[in-house]
């Protein structure tokens, strides 16, 4: 189970262990990270889990799919390694991760 961290605006961290297979939007969910939303519960239909993944780590996910890259322009904030966390599975390479929080979610 990859351990990852949350990165808040503020300053604040937020350290979670999470399952292989369960989403980044899942974990912060579960763990009342705060600034990820997931209002549309992870249908890619909202950008209310926006959040930045470093480059180091941005290849272990893949390319966004066309639906993710369409609902990011709408993202306040976007700018290099922009993702929904909902898009995005936990592995074993993930030990580690550390995701950013926008500051302003929509």
């Amino acid at each position: 189970m990859p351990t990852l961290t949350f990165m808040l605006a503020d300053g604040r961290r937020y350290q979670v262990t999470e399952r292989v297979g369960r989403s980044v939007m899942d974990a912060a969910l579960d763990h009342g990270v705060p600034g990820i939303l997931g209002q549309c519960g992870g249908g890619c239909t909202c950008c209310t889990c926006h959040c930045y993944v470093d480059k180091r780590w941005a290849d272990s996910f893949g390319q966004p799919h066309p639906d993710e890259t369409e609902m990011l322009e709408y993202a306040f904030e976007p700018r290099t390694g922009s993702r929904l966390a909902c898009q995005l599975r936990l592995t074993a390479v993930h030990e580690g991760l550390v995701i950013e929080v926008p500051a302003r979610q929509a």
